[in-house]
């Protein structure tokens, strides 16, 4: 029962009854008695209805429009006032024919006929009882037709069950009346007060929110009792629609509610904000504006601020999502779109800037210098991607701050060290609350422009998780042909990094993953000789260390040959972070004696330096002598750099067994069986008798069995020291060695050249035996590192042999 449709034609109405027009009754049973003993006549006038369906003893108001049906009424109101109304099967029909209308309607009586202003004519009719067309007689000047009476199936109407069903039918009606606000509630006093059952289904059937189709089904039904239960089916439908429609209404309202008491708030806050003299958020948009008009940023880029602006303009500024939206719009703001430093292109100062903060690492001053001359000719070029790779303390980190300055650039340093999460490279989507961009676009906020020299410490040491592979994120950061448009996830457009200068630093090459390794041009940084470490020290240690602690130059002065004792004895690297902590020790010994105002020699000697540093510790990697059979120095590269490695070996009774000692790897184990299978294969050329093999067991040992030692390096120093052992010969001396061997008894080429050759000079070896293939890596190396030092370039076993292996026994030789 809802807004019912009271149009038939045009429209339906009840306006312009009169007040003095008299009420029309609610049917009694009495009066439907008499209405259904009526007799029915032969032929009707028939009303066609555009979009209602009249029941039986129901009263409704009807406008008439059309020119026949407004004949219809004038001669049926002046005559026997007794009209058969049928519905249209289709409401858009004009000039309904007989097949355009239902056969099944209803007899109806006009109780008033009303002229309306506007000229049309509003009857009201009251239905009488059901009737069905039998012939059409006429279409003109109305439609006129022979008809006959449908009676109802009144049977059950006194049972218990119909009588349940009208009492459910009237407290639906109750119902939908109280919740349904656009029927008055003086309606429920006529539900109430209606006696007759077959009335009120025709009553509440009439006034359903129904179409004429499921109306005009109802009409049809011949069963009282089973008009009901339709009745009741479909007022079910719509008190359940209602409830529905009210609970959505209710919410909504109460949102909007809650909106409205927001906004006023909100408005009263404003106003106490701008009387306090606070900044409001429409000044706030309106400096994002102004920020936005002097930004270098593409039409693209400002169409997007834009769509963002707006949007943030229609937030209210007390929902959480307002101030994720205002941070978003201030990193756009403060980002440095298409904003440049001005390369300076002095290569001669910018070789002077890195000659003054770098002592060595010519390779990449030369790389550096080799960037900028291409610059200057093109001045525009993609920025490389370097990667400085080598042991720590080298200057790899600090190496880019001279490039920044070299260059004229800002200086932007990220530690990719332990780095698990990828969205620390692209940072988050803006819809999680705390959302941040990543710390590419971060640094680059920071730096204010969009080609700093940006270093990326630590690249070797990226991890991955379960938050995702940060390594793999940096694969478009540092892909020159993708890094244009680096895509970041809070900033969500692309930004770009083409200008950017980026230096990775690493420590360990296989660590990274190929397809990074790939984009970067590797610059090995080696580390430093005991003479570059010296001047290192005296011109860049000890002046930083004094000025940390508060003294000068004045205070305290260390001469040449005491930083080399301290280089030699205290510290054992390839960079100089070590040296720097003894030398931080003598300062502080020379701050202790100025703070305790007791006397010092301001010059040191050898013998401050161990008063302060202690004895020397570090005199393991001196050669030892070659005295003992089986000892044979060999060469190792470490994590730190370049090292000398001692091979000792011995015989003792058994039956032929091999034994290795020292935490070596799976390759040095290798190395030692092939050497020793070499060894017996070729037993005769060496002067070895077979049966020694049988008698003796031989082991091997590497000292420093705590530290894990694994490569290929050392094949040839132990195949040296199993043929020293076995001919009880001494190896040549301050001889070092290093290489592979295979079951051939070739020699094969290694890696780390330059740090080996390093070590040895450290531990004051003067013959090294190489691979022929490593004499390349010798060339690469600079003359004053090699000053001092004979090379030996080997490609077989025997030729190792007969130069380490001299004719002289050892002393106290054992007899084999």
């Amino acid at each position: 029962m809802g807004d019912s449709k009271f149009s038939n034609f045009d429209n339906m109405s009840l306006h312009g009854i009169d007040e003095d027009a008299e009420l029309i009754p609610l049917l009694t049973p009495e009066d439907e008695e008499e209405m259904n003993n009526e007799v029915l006549p032969e032929t009707l006038p028939i009303l066609p209805l555009k979009n209602t369906v009249l029941f039986p003893g129901v009263v409704i108001p009807i406008t008439a429009g059309r020119d026949t049906s407004i004949n219809l009424i004038k001669d049926a109101n002046n005559g026997s006032k007794v009209i058969g109304v049928v519905a249209q099967k289709d409401e858009a029909t004009e000039n309904p024919k007989p097949a355009d209308i239902n056969v099944l309607g209803t007899v109806a009586r006009i109780l008033r006929v009303l002229k309306m202003p506007d000229g049309n004519t509003t009857v009201i009719l009251q239905g009488k009882k059901r009737f069905e067309i039998a012939e059409v007689l006429t279409e003109k000047p109305y439609m006129t037709a022979t008809v006959r009476e449908v009676t109802e199936d009144r049977e059950d109407q006194h049972s218990q069950e119909f009588l349940a069903i009208i009492e459910s039918i009237k407290e639906l009606a109750l119902k939908i009346i109280r919740d349904n606000p656009n029927i008055p509630s003086e309606a429920s006093f006529a539900i109430k007060n209606i006696q007759s059952n077959s009335f009120l289904i025709n009553f509440v059937s009439s006034n359903l929110n129904l179409d004429v189709k499921e109306k005009q089904e109802l009409l049809e039904i011949g069963s009282l009792r089973e008009r009901a239960l339709a009745t009741l089916k479909y007022m079910n439908l719509e008190l359940q629609k209602l409830e529905l429609k009210n609970d959505i209404q209710t919410k909504v309202r109460n949102d909007l509610d809650q909106q409205q008491r927001e906004y006023f708030l909100h408005q009263q806050m404003k106003t106490i904000q701008e009387e306090l003299g606070g900044v409001s958020h429409d000044d706030e948009l309106l400096e994002m504006r102004e920020k936005a008009k002097k930004k270098k940023w593409s039409k693209k880029v400002g169409e997007h601020f834009e769509k963002e602006l707006a949007k943030m303009q229609r937030m209210n500024p007390q929902v959480a999502e307002y101030s994720i939206q205002r941070n978003y719009l201030d990193l756009f703001l403060d980002l440095p779109w298409n904003e440049f430093s001005k390369d300076k292109f002095d290569l001669k100062r910018a070789q002077k800037i890195l000659d003054r903060d770098h002592y060595g690492l010519e390779d990449v001053k030369k790389r550096i210098i080799e960037y900028l001359a291409v610059l200057k000719l093109r001045n525009d070029m993609k920025s490389p991607i370097l990667c400085l790779y080598g042991p720590p303390g080298v200057g790899k980190t600090s190496l880019g701050k001279s490039v920044a300055e070299a260059l004229g650039r800002e200086y932007v340093r990220m530690s990719l060290g332990g780095l698990r999460d990828e969205a620390e490279i692209r940072g988050h989507r803006k819809t999680y609350i705390g959302a941040m961009p990543g710390r590419i676009v971060q640094s680059l906020k920071k730096a204010g422009t969009s080609n700093p020299v940006f270093i990326l410490d630590e690249i070797d040491k990226l991890s991955s998780s379960h938050q995702g592979d940060p390594s793999s994120a940096m694969l478009e950061v540092l892909d020159p042909e993708q890094n244009g448009e680096f895509y970041d996830n809070f900033l969500e457009m692309g930004y770009d990094l083409s200008k950017v200068m980026f230096i990775a630093t690493a420590n360990n090459l296989s660590t990274i993953q190929p397809a990074l390794r790939d984009r970067m041009e590797i610059i090995n940084v080696t580390g430093y000789t005991i003479e570059e470490k010296v001047e290192i020290a005296k011109r860049h240690l000890l002046p930083k260390q004094l000025k940390e602690h508060g003294l000068s130059s004045k205070d305290l002065r260390i001469g040449k040959p005491q930083l080399e004792k301290i280089v030699e004895g205290y510290t054992r690297e390839s960079g100089v972070r070590s040296l720097e902590k003894q030398i931080a020790k003598m300062v502080r010994y020379a701050a202790t004696n100025i703070a305790t105002e007791e006397e010092y020699d301001i010059k040191v000697s050898n013998e401050i330096v161990e008063k302060v540093l202690g004895p020397a510790r570090l005199e393991r990697d001196k050669y030892e002598n070659n005295d003992v059979a089986g000892v044979v120095t060999g060469l190792a590269w470490t994590s730190v750099g370049g090292d000398i490695l001692f091979i000792e070996s011995i015989l003792s009774k058994g039956k032929g067994g091999l034994n290795i000692t020292g935490n070596l790897g799976k390759v040095m184990k290798e190395s030692a069986t092939i050497a020793l299978e070499y060894i017996k294969s070729n037993a005769d050329r060496f002067g070895i008798d077979f049966g020694v093999f049988e008698k003796y067991n031989v082991h091997i040992h590497v000292p420093e069995g705590a530290t894990p030692k694994d490569g290929p390096s050392a094949g040839i120093t132990m195949l040296t020291s199993l043929v020293s052992l076995f001919t009880q010969k001494k190896v040549k001396k301050s001889i070092a060695m290093t290489g592979e061997i295979t079951l051939r008894g070739k020699v094969l080429p290694v890696g780390g050249i330059k740090e080996k050759i390093l070590a040895a000079k450290r531990a004051r070896i003067k013959e090294i035996i190489l691979c022929k293939d490593n004499e390349k890596d010798i060339l690469e190396i600079k003359k004053e590192y090699l000053k001092g030092l004979k090379f030996h370039y080997v490609s077989d076993m025997h030729e190792v042999i007969d130069i380490a292996i001299t004719a002289q026994k050892v002393k106290n030789a054992k007899t084999l």
